[in-house]
């Protein structure tokens, strides 16, 4: 949505709506006013590639026992203090190495790894849906030779985008950071959004979650108790992960979860789950 007279643009990608003047670049540093259109900057910039075991996305319950090629670049539209990837989603284009990959030649990458077990190709690292245009584009490219899309998300941009990637999506995992407003206020995110993604993805692709017990911020029984409840209301048999926290960038001088804890809350949720993976253990 642009305004002419003022020379801005809001950018409809997420839920920060970030309003931009001509040349300016979004809160989550993958996004720029040009012309008075939003436009990824981060397009085919790739700045992390693994060859990974399935399992590691993670994803228990998807293609077990096979490899993807995962791919990253920069940007991310939340501000989590104790993020792992920080170096590259809380970067920018300049502060970060990248090698330009356009879609045909990752797809192609991506092929040519099929003997050693590879299906297809991961979106991850940093948050790959601020650049939803780079994964549309490669993701046909891959589905077109018969393989895989994975994308890993916090599951924060709008629905519209969403449904611009999901035919070409055969499974996501999703981060579900927790289950209250408040907890979602400190990380710079919006609980309901990540929620109607969530529902959304459902409907057509294989999901799976993955909730980062960070203690003193998101590791009551009672929030996973609800949690839990939620995740089954949309479909019991969505696997839940629920992982362990060490400390990392703004939180490096917290202690990791403790792991007594992290079983209980495991327990809470197979109250109402088939499916309950213990993670960083």
């Amino acid at each position: 949505m642009s305004d002419e007279s003022k020379g801005t643009v809001t950018c409809q990608v997420c839920f920060r709506h970030c309003r931009l003047r001509e040349g300016q670049i979004g809160f989550c540093r993958a996004r720029r006013n040009e012309g008075g259109a939003s436009v990824c900057i981060n397009y085919g910039k790739i700045t992390s590639m693994a060859f990974d075991p399935i399992e590691k996305k993670p994803l228990a319950r998807f293609c077990p026992g096979t490899y993807i090629l995962s791919v990253g670049s920069f940007g991310c539209n939340l501000d989590c203090p104790f993020c792992q990837n920080h170096q590259i989603s809380c970067a920018d284009e300049q502060s970060v190495q990248w090698e330009y990959y356009p879609p045909d030649l990752l797809a192609s990458l991506a092929e040519s790894q099929r003997k050693y077990r590879n299906i297809g190709v991961a979106y991850t690292y940093n948050e790959p849906l601020v650049g939803w245009e780079y994964v549309r584009d490669t993701a046909a490219e891959v589905r077109r030779r018969g393989m895989k899309n994975v994308v890993v998300t916090n599951g924060s941009i709008t629905l519209p985008h969403l449904e611009q990637i999901l035919p070409y999506i055969d499974a996501f995992n999703i981060d579900l950071k927790g289950f209250t407003r408040e907890w979602y206020k400190k990380l710079g995110g919006d609980l309901d959004i990540v929620l109607d993604f969530i529902r959304t993805a459902a409907k057509c692709s294989h999901v799976e979650l993955t909730t980062l017990i960070v203690p003193g911020g998101n590791d009551s029984p009672d929030e996973m108790r609800e949690l839990s409840e939620w995740v089954a209301s949309v479909d019991r048999k969505i696997p839940l992960h629920i992982t362990r926290f060490f400390p990392r960038r703004k939180m490096a001088g917290s202690t990791p979860t403790d792991i007594s804890l992290l079983y209980r809350l495991v327990a809470v949720a197979k109250e109402y789950l088939e499916t309950v993976i213990v993670g960083n253990v």
